[in-house]
């Protein structure tokens, strides 16, 4: 990869990651499901006007856009509002990747090798120890609720991998169209319409900020700059850069938030992101066939992120934050 080129990949990681501090700021100004629900809407439009018509069938669109936008980012901002922090959410959900090779053995028949097995063994170890941490720290309820998340987000994974869109911004965007309606009526009934207008009455120039980052800089920019690099770089190469995403997710709740990093947290770190390299590492003959790595997501968005099919390559899923 060029220099450039690089830098890019670095500066997506680095958007997916502090985006979870952002979402930590924005839940002081919106109960969970509303952000969310905002969060899509600000990203669809006035996106949906720009892009072109959908380039696969109507139900891989809906069913990623209920497991992916309405299952794993609802339970997501709904544990963090309980008590997850922002750091540790960034690490946590990529287990992710775990759940993505389990749904694909279950559903698509692929076998995962035994470094990648012993790479799901090693990342859940380091899930073990993050919940230990934030068992003396924190509410391991909120933490079961974004592991939950990343559940949600691996079989969201799996689907997009079905779709295979060749154009995984368009992809996005129409994706982004599906969850705003049932957040919203969710939001109507758990949380309440007097919250959620108490919270839209009373919203300022920070609140205003923080849903247009997570909707354009984290899913507009993101998505649409991995899926550039995507178009021009093998997957098994721009993949690992997603790595990076809790190393920015952990180091910006840090700094913005004073969120502690323990040593058993560090080591948990380790861990989990070593697994999930392992997880993600393309076979020697794969390598050879030119083929990519399997489907996992740091985003994006969410990686997600936010999970976006990775490109064109059927066989890799962009990360969602």
């Amino acid at each position: 990869m060029r220099p450039a080129h690089i830098a890019l990949a670095v500066l997506v990681a680095a958007v997916w990651g502090v985006n979870f501090t952002v979402i930590q700021v924005g839940l002081g100004h919106f109960p969970p499901l509303l952000f969310s629900a905002l969060r899509f809407l600000m990203a669809a439009v006035p996106a949906v006007f720009l892009v072109g018509r959908p380039t696969v069938a109507w139900r891989w669109i809906v069913a990623v856009g209920l497991c992916l936008g309405v299952a794993k980012f609802g339970l997501l901002f709904i544990g963090m509002d309980a008590g997850m922090p922002a750091g540790l959410s960034s690490l946590v959900l990529q287990i992710q990747a775990v759940f993505t090779a389990l749904a694909a053995f279950a559903f698509l028949g692929e076998r995962p090798t035994r470094v990648r097995a012993a790479g799901m063994a090693v990342a859940l170890c380091g899930v073990g120890l993050a919940a230990v941490d934030e068992g003396t720290a924190g509410p391991l309820g909120a933490f079961a609720l974004v592991v939950a998340a990343a559940a949600c987000w691996g079989v969201s994974n799996v689907l997009t991998r079905r779709a295979s869109p060749p154009d995984p911004l368009t992809f996005m965007v129409w994706v982004s169209t599906v969850p705003v309606l049932p957040l919203l009526g969710l939001s109507l009934l758990t949380e309440g319409p007097s919250r959620d207008l108490d919270a839209l009455r009373a919203l300022d120039g920070q609140g205003v900020g923080v849903v247009l980052y997570v909707a354009w800089i984290t899913t507009v920019f993101g998505f649409g700059a991995w899926g550039w690099l995507l178009h021009r770089h093998p997957a098994s190469v721009v993949a690992p850069f997603s790595l990076l995403v809790p190393v920015f997710g952990m180091s910006s709740a840090a700094l913005f938030l004073g969120e502690p990093v323990s040593p058993l947290r560090q080591l948990a770190a380790v861990l989990l992101v070593g697994g999930v390299a392992l997880t993600s590492r393309t076979p020697r003959a794969s390598r050879a066939a030119g083929a990519a790595p399997p489907p996992h997501a740091a985003a994006t968005a969410a990686p997600p992120p936010d999970g976006a099919d990775r490109a064109r390559r059927p066989a890799g899923d962009a990360p969602r934050r």
